[in-house]
């Protein structure tokens, strides 16, 4: 186990539960980060930990009166209930995607996945998604609750026979890409056969301040500002999507909040804390 560094990463941590050290000692590795015995963290008044443990992998901020763990998870939870109940393709974020437009089933590129909830609500209404993260902490929370998702739908005590099948049917529907947006998009070679490689529909979500007072939010949003801060790119990213999509780009802003790169949208779809700005590049098929 290392001890805590002055370096610029030195307030992320890795730990984990006693049974799991083995796991935290690999991510530790690839992640490039401390790694510290349980205990250690225990006594520690800042910094954020990426714990290990039977539940899987959770960010926890140290010290005390933290608030809780957040982990990425697609299996139950918030995810299961709006899959469920959510409104299905009446819902604003599919209606911005194309979803409620004919039988359109679009593949959409999430350039800001984060812990991958909008993708997974895209992906229960059947549209595909390829979801990109650039921070490699928060990659590897989203990973996480995708491998965790695989093996949970096999549990039958947990799942039945068609919420199984359904479940299965949307994480075929899901891929992850830990890299940078821009560099992701500057790839795409638009002299061959964009049409083919351009993605229908591009979805961008940049960190933003949020205002809503849901306790769960507050945390999640927190953890995520001492982790990543606000996007300070989004601009840069909106203007270069609209060259590399064949339909339509999708910006989720707060629902007041000014418009990205300065650029207004052909429409918007707003609500009382969200608004969904639509940049039309050809009408959809």
């Amino acid at each position: 186990m290392s001890q805590p560094s002055n370096n610029k990463h030195s307030s992320i941590y890795i730990t984990s539960r006693p049974g799991y050290e083995l796991r935290a000692e690999l991510l530790s590795s690839r992640l490039k980060l401390p790694l510290l015995s349980f205990e250690q963290t225990k006594g520690m008044v800042e910094g954020l930990a990426l714990v290990v443990d039977g539940l899987g992998l959770s960010l926890q901020q140290l010290g005390k009166n933290a608030p809780g763990p957040v982990r990425c998870d697609f299996a139950g939870g918030a995810a299961k209930h709006r899959r469920l109940y959510g409104g299905g393709k009446g819902q604003d974020i599919a209606k911005a995607v194309g979803l409620n437009h004919k039988s359109f089933k679009p593949k959409i590129l999430d350039l800001t996945a984060g812990l991958g909830r909008d993708s997974f609500v895209l992906a229960s209404l059947g549209a595909s998604l390829l979801m990109l993260e650039r921070n490699p902490v928060v990659f590897a929370l989203l990973e996480d609750g995708l491998v965790r998702a695989r093996e949970q739908v096999l549990d039958k005590e947990l799942y039945d026979e068609k919420d199984e099948s359904d479940l299965t049917d949307i994480l075929n529907r899901i891929s992850s890409v830990g890299q940078d947006a821009k560099i992701y998009l500057q790839q795409l070679d638009e002299q061959f056969e964009p049409d083919v490689i351009y993605p229908d529909v591009i979805y961008i979500d940049p960190m933003f301040p949020t205002r809503e007072k849901s306790g769960k939010v507050k945390k999640e949003m927190q953890l995520f500002h001492q982790l990543v801060g606000a996007d300070d790119d989004g601009s840069e990213l909106l203007l270069l999507a609209l060259k590399k999509v064949k339909y339509r780009v999708v910006v989720k802003r707060p629902a007041h909040a000014p418009f990205l790169a300065e650029k207004k949208p052909g429409y918007s779809l707003k609500g009382k804390s969200t608004r969904f700005d639509i940049y039309p590049i050809k009408k959809l098929p």
